[in-house]
């Protein structure tokens, strides 16, 4: 297994959903019921494995080709609402996540979050909860940019923003359109399987995806970053409002 020695000791970039807060399973089960509603029925498990990190606009073609759908945007924007409920119910970080992000940040490694998920999505999920706080200012949407993961838009912005350079950044997503993405920008690209995911080979496919390591927990992803996770007390945040 590739280990911390032999991976940049730069930037860090972390995806969100699935690496930063454990939301893909809810946000699956709440679009699977909005389909069966209007008609298309689907499981938490299939919409999860179909369109689980992607686009929306490419989930919006895949749907219309390939599930016959009329008006998928209609049935996706219309799931906001019940989604962001869950989040302000039931959302949590991954499992010692926190802690992880706390270390990087006090290892002096700049740090950022890149989500394709959207700015008031990102404010009513990451932003209810304490891990958001480490990360300042430098939480990265693809409405920030023309293109959304895969493309390497996002990543780039984050470089930027960062002032960091693509050598000796690292990033850390869940699924092949993030490792892409990070490929695309020139950044060595870390797998990350949630605890928990019911998807099966994700280890296998991040590798496929060009991910250089694949962690299966905070506590491996530690070890890959080489930064030592104490328990860290977190601030009190005021939550936004749903």
């Amino acid at each position: 297994m590739t280990g911390a020695a032999s991976l940049p000791q730069g930037a860090v970039i972390f995806d969100c959903d699935g690496v930063l807060i454990d939301s893909e399973m809810m946000s699956a089960r709440i679009l699977a019921e909005a389909l069966t509603e209007a008609g298309h029925p689907m499981t938490g498990e299939t919409v999860h494995l179909r369109f689980t990190g992607l686009a929306k606009t490419t989930m919006v073609e895949l749907m219309r080709a390939e599930d016959g759908i009329a008006d998928p945007l209609a049935i996706l924007d219309g799931t906001r609402p019940r989604i962001l409920e869950a989040f302000a119910r039931e959302l949590t970080a991954i499992e010692g996540i926190e802690a992880l992000v706390r270390a990087v940040g006090a290892s002096g490694r700049p740090m950022c979050v890149a989500s394709n998920s959207e700015v008031d999505r990102l404010n009513n999920s990451l932003g209810r909860l304490p891990v958001r706080e480490p990360f300042g200012a430098h939480v990265y949407s693809a409405q920030m940019v023309a293109r959304p993961k895969p493309a390497p838009d996002l990543v780039a912005l984050c470089l930027e923003r960062l002032g960091a350079d693509a050598a000796d950044a690292v990033m850390i997503d869940d699924n092949p359109p993030g490792i892409a993405a990070a490929l695309g920008a020139g950044v060595t690209p870390i797998g990350f399987v949630t605890p928990g995911d019911p998807r099966p080979n994700r280890v296998a496919i991040l590798r496929e995806a060009g991910a250089v390591a694949v962690a299966t927990s905070a506590d491996e992803l530690a070890a890959l970053l080489g930064v030592t996770v104490a328990a860290v007390a977190a601030p009190a945040m005021e939550m936004p409002a749903a």
